[in-house]
C-alpha cells in the first residue's frame, strides 16, 4: 500500500483531485447509510443544495489528495493570517490550532511545520488516533513524521505529551469536532443538535493558558493548491467547561459556514461514544 500511495503522490493535484470528485459521488451513491448520513446532517446545517452538492466531490477529493500531502512534493500553499501564528508564538505561550473536518486540514500542521516549527524550536504535536486496520497504522505513522511536527496518541500518554508541550510554549493542533471516548466528553448544539463534544481542547486551555488559533486548510480548484488560514478564537474561553465547550463548536460552525461546501458532512458527528452504546 505504500508503494501505490508514493506512485500516486507523483500524479497531478488536479488529476487526485479529480479522480477524488468521482470517488466521492461513487460512495455517495453506493452506500445508503452514508447517503443517509451525509443528507440528515446537511439538513441539520440548513445547506443550500448547491453546497451539499459539491460536498459530496469535496469527501472523496479529501481522500485522494492524501498521497500528495503525505508522500508528494509540497503543494501550492497561500497564507492567510500567518501574522495571528507569529503574535501567539511571540507571546512566549503554547498555541492551541483547532481544526475541523474541513478542507484539507492535513495541510494546516504541515504548513505551520514547515514554516515555523523547523526553525524555530516550537514544534506541533497534532494529536493521531491510530487506524483500526492494522497495515494503515505505519504507514499513518511514517506519512506525518517530519521535521517540527510531532504526534500524539489518543491515550492518557498523549494527553500528557500534549500539555508538556504547550506547557513549554510548543504548539499542539487537534480536531476539536472528532467525537471522543466515552467519559471524555459532552453533549453540546453543533449545530442546533446536541453531539457528543471532547472537552480536551478546552481542558487544555484551561490547564496551560494557551493561545487559541482556529485553522482550516482551504483546497483550491483545478488543483491549484491550497490556502492555509489562521485567526484568534476571538473571545476568552469561559472557565466553565460546558461553556467553554459549547464556545469552541460555535467557533468550528463559524468555520464551516464559511465554506460548507467542503466540510465532511459524511462524518458521524452525532454518534454515541465508545464504550456508551
Amino acid at each position: 500500500m505504500k508503494l501505490l500511495f508514493k506512485a500516486l503522490s507523483h500524479f497531478p493535484l488536479w488529476l487526485l483531485h479529480g479522480i477524488g470528485w468521482l470517488l466521492g459521488w461513487i460512495t455517495f451513491w453506493a452506500s445508503s447509510v452514508y447517503r443517509q448520513r451525509f443528507q440528515t446532517n446537511v439538513a441539520r446545517a440548513g445547506l443550500a443544495r448547491a453546497d451539499w452538492m459539491r460536498a459530496v466531490g469535496a469527501a472523496g477529493q479529501l481522500l485522494a489528495e492524501l498521497p500528495r500531502i503525505w508522500f508528494g512534493k509540497p503543494p501550492p500553499l497561500q497564507w492567510d493570517g500567518a501574522q495571528h501564528i507569529e503574535a501567539a508564538l511571540a507571546s512566549g505561550k503554547g498555541v492551541l490550532f483547532l481544526t475541523p473536518h474541513m478542507g484539507c486540514f492535513e495541510v494546516c500542521g504541515q504548513a505551520y511545520a514547515f514554516r515555523y516549527g523547523q526553525h524555530n524550536n516550537r514544534p506541533m504535536t497534532v494529536l493521531f488516533r491510530p487506524p483500526r486496520k492494522t497495515w494503515l497504522v505505519s504507514l499513518v505513522a511514517q506519512s506525518r513524521a517530519r521535521p517540527g511536527l510531532l504526534t500524539a496518541p489518543t491515550t492518557m500518554a498523549g494527553v500528557r505529551q500534549m500539555l508538556k508541550a504547550l506547557k513549554k510554549g510548543e504548539c499542539v493542533g487537534l480536531l476539536p469536532d472528532q467525537v471522543p471516548p466515552a467519559s471524555q466528553g459532552l453533549w453540546v448544539p453543533f449545530f442546533g443538535v446536541d453531539a457528543y463534544t471532547m472537552t480536551l481542547s478546552a481542558r487544555l486551555v484551561h490547564q496551560t493558558g494557551a493561545a487559541v488559533l482556529l485553522a482550516w486548510g482551504q483546497r483550491l480548484s483545478w488543483g491549484r493548491g491550497y490556502i492555509v488560514h489562521y485567526r484568534p478564537l476571538g473571545e476568552t474561553l469561559s472557565e466553565d467547561l460546558p461553556t467553554a465547550v459549547a464556545q469552541i463548536n460555535r467557533a468550528m460552525e463559524g468555520l464551516i459556514r464559511e465554506c460548507p461546501s467542503q466540510y465532511l458532512w459524511g462524518y458521524a458527528r452525532y454518534k454515541a461514544p465508545r464504550e456508551a452504546l
